[in-house]
């Protein structure tokens, strides 16, 4: 499998603060790859990196072997990035939003399909102010579907889910990744990085302090779990605000 995303020895600081200091990953084609780190541990300042979106102090970084700083306008055609944090106009419904994301591709998927797949099709004419929750949650991950990526960014993908929401979610997320789709996500819970991910990344405080399987994750620390030793691997958690 050719690798999709590169990153070699990225580094990051604000105003003198280190972010990011020398993380290195790849993830193959057809991977499920996941950015793990308690909060300020650098999740965001690496993808953030990653998609071009902040210039990186030094490192060198590729998405299907293009370059994100020069080359946005290829990558852009074949990625899909879900953040967190998404805003948009208050009345805005989804048929619109859905509409004006697919304008923007030359071959975009079939929106109506992945709003009834994601169990939303029925807010079609509704505003995206109007939606719940885990509601609006589905309908990102739509957006970054629509472009019917080679790649996809999932920032915390199933926050704001309930418990078969998010169950439903990956049972999609597996179909898409045995059609050969790249998946790239942040998470919080360790029940999801189980089941999805092939390989993850730990990081703290700005370093990568684990990089592997999750099963290897678990070997390598003293416990038999991946929660506790995700916990272990990372620390400090609550010591710090900043999210960086």
């Amino acid at each position: 499998m050719k690798d999709v995303i590169k990153v070699q020895k990225l580094s990051k600081s604000y105003g003198g603060k280190t972010a990011v200091a020398e993380v290195s990953l790849t993830v193959s084609g057809g991977m499920v790859f996941g950015l793990l780190g308690a909060n300020g541990a650098g999740k965001s300042s690496v993808l953030e990196c990653i998609l071009g979106i902040k210039k990186p102090d030094s490192g060198e970084i590729s998405i299907l072997g293009l370059n994100p700083f020069t080359q946005r306008k290829q990558i852009f055609e074949k990625t899909g990035v879900q953040f967190q944090e998404a805003h948009y106009q208050d009345k805005i419904t989804v048929e619109e939003l859905c509409e004006t994301t697919a304008s923007l591709y030359r071959n975009p998927a079939d929106y109506p399909e992945l709003l009834r797949r994601f169990g939303i099709k029925d807010k079609l004419k509704s505003a995206v102010s109007e939606l719940s929750g885990g509601q609006r949650q589905r309908l990102f991950i739509v957006l970054a579907l629509i472009p019917d990526p080679e790649v996809v960014f999932l920032d915390e993908l199933t926050t704001g889910l309930d418990v078969k929401a998010r169950r439903e979610v990956w049972k999609i997320l597996e179909e898409l990744k045995n059609k050969g789709l790249t998946i790239f996500l942040t998470s919080h819970f360790m029940d999801e990085v189980e089941v999805l991910c092939d390989q993850i990344c730990i990081l703290k405080k700005g370093k990568a302090v684990f990089y592997g399987t999750v099963s290897e994750a678990i070997r390598q620390s003293p416990y038999e779990k991946l929660e506790d030793a995700y916990l272990w691997f990372a620390g400090e958690e609550g010591e710090t605000n900043e999210d960086f």
